[in-house]
């Protein structure tokens, strides 16, 4: 049983001491006056003097004072001590309030320990999924990337295939262009020639 407050366990000790010796006391004094009584019966079938007769009645009444005293002692310490009965009692009710109210507050505690710890691993579990989401995005991102570059590749050589082309197609053009100028300028030469032997003819005749 749980110790009271503001009573320490020295205390009770003593409570209960002093109550057993008291006891003890008033039991030693009902056996003197037991025997004092049994003493003055024998006086009685023997006869004693006045004087021894006046000192054991004395005694007798001392010892009678001295029980009443005892006796009030005695009820003054089991009042003491029901009191301090009361108070444990009270006291172990309420500790055993507090250690309800404790264990449920603390199965409270590790019930939402326990869930924030699944919450927890749930997070840390969708957190992994997500990165390795990303990792194969990234891996994905990273073969576009080059499929690009490739393509880019590609096309600049394809431009520079075509820009060669142009120019070939250009200077062919040329070319062309050229022999075509020429060819008719010696096309008019002639034209020009012949008409000119034509107007000679007739004069010779």
């Amino acid at each position: 049983m749980a110790t009271p407050v503001g009573w320490a366990q020295g205390g009770s000790g003593s409570v209960c001491l002093a109550f057993d010796q008291l006891r003890d006391v008033i039991e030693s004094q009902e056996e003197l006056i037991h025997q004092l009584r049994n003493v003055m019966v024998l006086q009685d079938e023997n006869f004693v003097s006045k004087e021894e007769f006046q000192a054991v009645e004395k005694q007798l009444a001392e010892e009678k004072a001295a029980h009443a005293k005892t006796k009030v002692l005695l009820a003054k310490e089991e009042e003491k001590l029901q009191f301090a009965l009361g108070e444990v009692e009270v006291l172990s009710k309420q500790l055993e309030k507090e250690k309800l109210a404790f264990e449920k507050a603390l199965s409270s505690v590790k019930s939402r320990a326990l869930q924030e710890s699944s919450k927890k691993d749930q997070l840390i579990t969708k957190c992994n999924e997500i990165e390795s989401h990303i990792i194969k995005q990234e891996d994905i991102l990273n073969g576009k990337e080059n499929e690009i570059k490739e393509l880019q590749q590609v096309i600049s050589q394809q431009k520079q295939i075509f820009r060669n082309h142009m120019s070939d197609f250009r200077i062919q053009k040329q070319q062309e262009n050229y022999m075509a100028q020429v060819l008719d300028q010696k096309h008019k030469k002639a034209s020009g020639t012949c008409q000119a032997r034509s107007h000679q003819r007739p004069r010779e005749k």
